[in-house]
């Protein structure tokens, strides 16, 4: 039996410290970022460490890393390479619920295994809203699936979630700090692709999962779809209720083909014509985004439209067009990451002032769609063309966000919002692909440490000009960095005041006899998944792999493989919505509590099992 060992002053400042960091994090008194920044500040004042080791995360690997691997995300973000995923996936889906949840699970689950989950998720979130739009799918079926899938799709690779990218550095410590019970056996890092058997496993099980328990633990969620480009409260309340939403109307095959201007839609309906989706000679149809007057409505064609349910209803009995319930061909045009309504004031000095729309071709010139303009208290909805503009009008604009980026840049409005999206460069993608091939590469191929890998293929986004270096300051989510910068010294203090040692003999001690290596990996397991549903799961690896590692070498099984189920592990948080995934998904799903403990109470038992089974019988635990 081990002797304990005797509790100290600076042990029982550290175990203070952590009691105050899991009060801070289950109560959400500060921000996660604030708590990482008082460790650093609080660790040194109290002694336990010094101040360079307080400092030592914010140049540690594992933040390198994860500011690098953010900035790649951004730029493969900016090049629209994400929007090429969701255009396979509607093409192989179909109607199939089970196909397109799947397909769309597995795809985020791809791109979580480099990058970070919540960057994965978020990215995939406005083309998993489109997806369901069009086929008609409940998005309440999808977004758990998805939401777990890019969790674990973090287990994947070593760079997929924070700790995984914290595992290696978190061993290092301990070994240099252990080398008398070790007998001076070197330190063996994890490769990039070490994890990557168990990472499939649990991909694999997720989805099968619900596939075949999907109409037991997912909701079927009715959230009410106010379809695309609603104005907001204060448009409103200027234009009233003229102008609502989007529709989508199919032209019969008995119409008679006329130019846009003869149907006289805006004067008649109050309603403007913002595309128009014709036969095409390569993939069927090609959309015209800023229809002119001279264009022509045809047989055939589909035609969108923004106006509202009173004036849609009169223009589609009229014109004998047939109206929509939901939008099909025009979603991926019409979809709110990429389009919407804003309104610009015209400046004095603009060289519109004096003219009419009209004569200055506004839509060809600027790629966006008038709807309505405000003068002297009113708004008009007829004759924008023809009306002289006068410094002071505001127009109320329909187009594409990046064109209205570019409009902003020529100072003939001043714009009464801030305009959403960005400008897109899908010209960089092969460049943007490029640069993560080649950080992969460096990592993989030419064992350059991740760290530096990655900060490659990040400087090569900016070289190349993907992303501007304030983009890709911008893109950084640095209270991701902060937090996990402040953790790092918190588990340096476990290290050196022997807390964590202590624990670790205390647990040995309790557990003698019955503690096996097959025993206390399923404890690590269970430990791990539970301080990660109540803390970060950033903070519970930090705590627990020192923890994990001194218990490995009292029970005589491998640390190595101690450190690694608890990287695992710390990504098995389901069961609440605590996990950044799972939040973000929460209102896009319209879920509630209930639904992730439904879902996520099984898959909580799964990923355990999953976990043990791989790692008994493929890494050998068994001891």
């Amino acid at each position: 039996m081990t002797l304990p060992l005797e509790m100290t002053s600076d042990m029982m400042i550290v175990f203070g410290f952590l009691i105050f960091v899991t009060i801070l994090f289950i109560f959400e008194i500060v921000r996660v970022d604030m708590v990482g920044l008082l460790m650093m500040v609080l660790l040194p004042l109290s002694g336990v460490i010094t101040a360079p080791q307080a400092i030592s995360g914010l140049s540690s690997n594992a933040v390198v890393s994860i500011i690098a691997v953010i900035i790649i995300g951004e730029g493969l973000d900016k090049t629209g390479v994400m929007n090429i995923f969701a255009r396979h996936i509607i093409k192989l889906a179909g109607k199939s619920e089970v196909r397109i949840m799947a397909l769309i699970s597995g795809t985020v689950a791809f791109i979580s295994s480099f990058m970070q989950n919540i960057g994965a998720a978020a990215l995939f979130l406005p083309a998993t809203n489109r997806i369901c739009r069009q086929l008609n799918v409940p998005i309440s079926r999808i977004l758990i699936p998805m939401g777990f899938c890019a969790v674990i799709g973090g287990c994947i690779t070593l760079v997929g979630s924070s700790p995984l990218i914290l595992l290696n550095d978190l061993m290092a410590s301990w070994w240099s700090n252990n080398q008398a019970i070790l007998e001076d056996k070197p330190f063996e890092a994890f490769g990039l692709f070490s994890v990557t058997p168990i990472g499939i496993a649990l991909v694999i099980t997720a989805i099968l999962y619900f596939v075949l328990f999907r109409k037991i633990v997912l909701p079927n969620v009715k959230i009410k779809d106010e379809t695309y480009c609603l104005l907001d409260h204060d448009l409103e309340c200027t234009y009233g209720h003229e102008i609502h939403n989007a529709y989508e109307l199919n032209i019969p095959h008995d119409f008679v083909t006329k130019r846009l201007d003869e149907l006289e839609i805006r004067p008649k309906y109050h309603s403007t014509v913002i595309c128009i989706c014709k036969h095409g000679a390569r993939d069927g149809r090609y959309q015209i985004t800023t229809p002119s007057r001279s264009d022509i409505i045809e047989p055939g064609d589909v035609v969108g439209v923004i106006s509202n349910r009173e004036h849609i209803n009169n223009l589609a009995e009229n014109m004998g067009w047939k109206l929509c319930e939901e939008l099909n061909y025009l979603s991926e045009v019409l979809t709110p990451d990429k389009t919407g309504i804003t309104e610009a004031i015209v400046r004095p000095r603009s060289e519109l002032v004096g003219k009419t729309l009209h004569q200055v071709y506004f839509r060809k010139r600027y790629q966006v769609n008038p709807l309505a303009f405000y003068r002297r208290n009113n708004a008009f909805f007829e004759d924008i063309s023809e009306t002289k503009i006068q410094p002071g009008d505001a127009f109320l604009l329909f187009g594409q966000w990046e064109k209205f980026h570019l409009l902003q840049q020529k100072k003939d409005f001043a714009f009464t919002e801030e305009v959403h999206g960005e400008i897109m460069h899908p010209e960089k993608a092969g460049f943007a692909v490029a640069c993560l091939a080649l950080a992969l590469f460096l990592a993989l191929g030419m064992k350059v440490q991740l760290s530096i890998a990655l900060l490659t293929g990040a400087i090569g986004m900016i070289l190349t000009r993907v992303l501007t270096i304030d983009e890709a300051y911008q893109g950084v989510d640095w209270m991701t960095v902060f937090l996990l910068a402040g953790l790092i010294p918190l588990g340096l203090a476990f290290e050196k005041t022997g807390a964590a040692l202590y624990l670790s003999t205390s647990f040995a001690n309790l557990l003698q006899g019955a503690l096996t290596p097959l025993v206390l990996f399923l404890l690590i397991g269970f430990l791990t998944s539970f301080f990660t549903l109540v803390i970060s799961n950033v903070g519970a690896t930090v705590l627990m792999i020192p923890l994990a590692m001194n218990m490995a070498v009292q029970c005589n099984a491998d640390p190595r493989m101690a450190a690694l189920l608890v990287a695992v592990a710390a990504s098995n948080t389901f069961i609440l919505p605590t996990h950044q995934v799972n939040a973000l998904i929460m209102r896009p799903g319209g879920y509630k509590v209930i639904d992730y403990v439904r879902a996520g109470t099984g898959m909580t038992f799964l990923f355990i099992g999953v976990v043990m089974f791989i790692m008994y019988f493929f890494y050998g635990i068994s001891g």
